[in-house]
């Protein structure tokens, strides 16, 4: 159970830790460390959604033979769908952007950095969620190491975004402390995601494989609309791509190295 719990908070530990680094850093943020990172966690985010999600998630439908591609695909077309619509509907402000997206609205600017961060938090709250509810239920594909690979992964990128959301906050015009507890806000969601998810599995088991897929499809769909676009803006590709590979390499290693 406290294994469990663990998995639960970790990616939310991450992003807490991250946030503090308002407490220690200057008012702003290199913009190559800034590109750096946010490569990084775009990284991270699609090799879980590979190794992960989408491919447990075609080994959970193997009975269904060559069609077992069907749930996985489904599920991710949803997951794209899902974020594709919440991005529509709710108005937020990246960190790195100048103006927000979304609907027009009057509050501030703090607040949508903080709906931001949250909307792509929900996605990899359900990863963490499914893949636990996988193990949970005795899944041969999942092992509870394999589970806790994909928690720790998506906590080490939430310790960059932590910092990525917490600095801007602060050039809002935030104090420090108000920065941090704002920056690690954002990150309660994840485990909240995760554990709706779980429950959500419980009740109808067969879901299982599509909601690997979707939380795949949700994440890449965060990576593909803001993670890389805004890292690489200017033609200054190459610190991003670099912090990709690491974070690619890093989650490929702890999902194999864990399994």
């Amino acid at each position: 159970m406290a294994g469990i719990v663990l998995m639960l908070l970790l990616p939310f530990l991450g992003t807490a830790l991250g946030a503090s680094c308002v407490l220690l850093m200057k008012r702003e943020m290199n913009d190559g460390l800034e590109r750096a990172l946010a490569g990084f966690a775009a990284g991270v985010m699609v090799a879980a959604s590979v190794w992960s999600l989408l491919i447990p998630s075609m080994e959970q439908s193997k009975s269904m033979g060559r069609l077992a591609f069907i749930p996985a695909l489904i599920g991710f077309a949803l997951g794209i769908t899902f974020l594709f619509l919440l991005d529509k509907i709710t108005p937020h402000l990246h960190a790195m952007a100048k103006s927000p997206e979304g609907p027009r609205s009057k509050i501030s600017r703090t607040a949508m950095l903080i709906f931001a961060v949250t909307l792509h938090n929900i996605p990899e709250g359900m990863a963490v969620g499914v893949v636990a509810s996988a193990m949970l239920g005795g899944s041969a594909n999942i092992s509870f190491e394999a589970a806790l690979a994909l928690s720790l992964g998506i906590a080490i990128q939430n310790f960059p975004e932590g910092a990525i959301v917490s600095m801007p906050l602060r050039t809002e015009g935030n104090g420090k402390l108000r920065s941090f507890v704002y920056g690690a806000l954002s990150g309660i969601v994840e485990p909240v995601a995760a554990l709706l998810t779980i429950v959500l599995t419980g009740f109808i088991s067969g879901l299982l494989p599509y909601l690997l897929a979707f939380a795949a499809g949700a994440m890449v769909y965060v990576v593909v609309e803001e993670l890389l676009p805004e890292a690489s803006r200017d033609e200054k590709t190459d610190i991003c791509t670099l912090g990709f590979a690491v974070g690619f390499a890093l989650m490929m290693v702890l999902d194999v190295a864990l399994a």
